[in-house]
């Protein structure tokens, strides 16, 4: 199993909208998700940057950030677009983190 950790950047004033879009996540996502090998997804919020701090588990060496041929992720990705910063194929800007400490 290999954990990957990552940044994205959530707009000014979203984070109701982004914490309920979440909350009301589609069931063929975590589906899709599921069947890909991640697990153990978690993303927190960082008030004072509007930074979102995503980490996960994966079976194999893709991600959720790799999906993004599937059509459900490129749905996914065109309903978050307009609450956080994204790329032209609106997919989040994800910077991956490196890992520097691990206790288990």
């Amino acid at each position: 199993m290999m954990r990957c950790a990552f940044k994205m950047k959530l707009k000014l004033g979203c984070e109701v909208e982004y914490e309920k879009r979440h909350r009301a996540i589609w069931p063929e996502l975590v589906k899709l998700l599921k069947e890909t090998g991640v697990s153990e997804y978690s993303i927190f919020w960082d008030k004072e940057t509007n930074l979102l701090f995503a980490v996960q588990e994966q079976a194999g060496d893709s991600g959720s950030q790799d999906l993004g041929t599937n059509p459900v992720v490129k749905k996914w990705w065109d309903y978050m677009a307009d609450i956080m910063d994204v790329n032209p194929d609106n997919s989040p800007v994800s910077i991956p983190l490196k890992e520097v400490f691990y206790m288990k």
